[in-house]
């Protein structure tokens, strides 16, 4: 397969994820946060560099490409992890075997945890642990621990369970301690407010969501979700239909940044090294804007850069008219390093608006523009190959900017404006 064949596929700058196939063979499954942006680094030139000649083999084989979308990156991880189980690509195992993959495992258990396990400590055919723990489940093999920890801990916000070393027992003194530390961190939030009570049968419903996110099947725990909510609220049961409805939100809405820069430390080599910076505002009630600018540089955040302005002289609202204000005193700061590219949250009037200012300030500095859904989801991304800078790069800069600009509109409003002023 050659980059130009790419054109018959129509792939979408969405989350998701994608089979590179020969006929009806299944040669390698990935996961991306832009299928559009990760499968065409597939056919850059020092492919053979940073992915190795296992991969270069498997595209030069390939014919055609399918993938499959997902609301999120959090359940592109899981669905790769199902289709790896699934076809047991070549490309994907090649060299190793389920001994030295990582493994999600629901245990058989009165009050089940998750744990995270390696394949050698696994005995497939009776589904044992190692050490003859009975497993209700396994979800996997996950090509990165790194992510699938990552990935649990974002799981557990939305559906809380426990994943501790030792059992969880129905009674006794580590019980009642076990339930009061989980409260306490708020790992488990909905136990009652007395330690030595537990709802078990509210936790294994929790749990059958756990095993249907893992399992990949996302769109019909939604389905699950929704109807749960429809017979809440028919029964009057409103305490249970707003929590049902906090994890359809969670669903759509959970911040899996940290997935977003796992994939992004993987892009190749020469896309190294490059500084971003990316601008965001944020209303309080139409008044006291604010406005803030932080720095990726190589695929991490330089928080010790990260800046939030007070917006003076901009209109409420106004969100072109701030962004021009804060780039105007960012750019009087010869002091800070300037960037290679910027990414700007909004349409094409924010970016062409920041050209404009970079231009009469006498910059010429590339700008890439993040738009969003009625969900606040990225929808497209313009400009960001003329910058310089992957898809990947944008979105993640994008949502670091607005995670911030959140953090700093909240201290606003609980502290007032105490802004580092610049």
């Amino acid at each position: 397969m050659q980059r130009n064949d790419l054109v018959k596929f129509y792939l979408p700058d969405v989350p998701g994820v994608y089979l590179f196939k020969r006929g009806r063979k299944v040669l390698y499954v990935g996961k991306a946060t832009s299928l559009r942006d990760r499968v065409s680094s597939y056919f850059d030139d020092d492919l053979i560099a940073t992915r190795g000649p296992r991969i270069v083999d498997m595209v030069t084989k390939a014919d055609r490409i399918a993938y499959e979308p997902t609301p999120t990156v959090l359940e592109a991880l899981v669905r790769e992890a199902a289709l790896i189980r699934q076809y047991r690509p070549p490309a994907n195992s090649e060299g190793k075997d389920d001994k030295t993959f990582l493994y999600a495992a629901i245990t058989r258990e009165a009050i089940p945890r998750v744990l995270v396990l390696r394949g050698k400590d696994i005995d497939f055919k009776t589904k044992h642990a190692r050490d003859e723990q009975k497993l209700k489940a396994l979800y996997g093999p996950f090509p990165s621990g790194a992510q699938l920890r990552a990935g649990l801990r974002l799981i557990q916000r939305i559906f809380p369970f426990f994943d501790t070393a030792r059992p969880v027992t129905a009674h006794g003194k580590h019980h009642r301690a076990q339930m009061e530390f989980n409260r306490q961190i708020k790992q488990y939030p909905r136990l009652p407010a007395h330690a030595g009570a537990f709802d078990a049968k509210s936790y294994r419903r929790t749990m059958r969501k756990v095993e249907l996110f893992l399992a990949g099947r996302g769109k019909y725990l939604r389905n699950m979700l929704e109807k749960e909510m429809r017979a809440a609220a028919k029964e009057e049961r409103f305490e249970d239909a707003a929590r049902t409805r906090r994890e359809l939100f969670a669903l759509d809405h959970i911040q899996d940044v940290s997935l977003v820069k796992d994939e992004h430390r993987e892009r190749p080599e020469h896309l190294a090294g490059i500084r971003i910076e990316a601008y965001d505002t944020a209303h309080l009630s139409g008044t006291n804007a604010i406005g803030v600018l932080t720095v990726v540089e190589d695929g991490v955040p330089v928080k010790r850069d990260y800046r939030a302005f007070r917006i003076r002289g901009a209109t409420k609202n106004d969100d072109i008219a701030s962004l021009k204000e804060i780039l105007l005193r960012r750019l009087a700061h010869p002091e800070w390093s300037l960037p290679k590219a910027i990414v700007v949250d909004g349409g094409r009037p924010h970016k062409k608006a920041a050209e404009h200012t970079l231009r009469e300030a006498g910059f010429s500095i590339p700008v890439a523009a993040v738009v969003k859904d009625d969900r606040h989801r990225p929808r497209e991304i313009i400009g960001a190959r003329s910058a310089g800078i992957s898809e990947t790069d944008a979105v993640f800069a994008n949502s670091e900017a607005h995670r911030f600009s959140l953090a700093r509109h909240r201290a606003a409003r609980s502290r007032g404006m105490r802004l580092k002023r610049v």
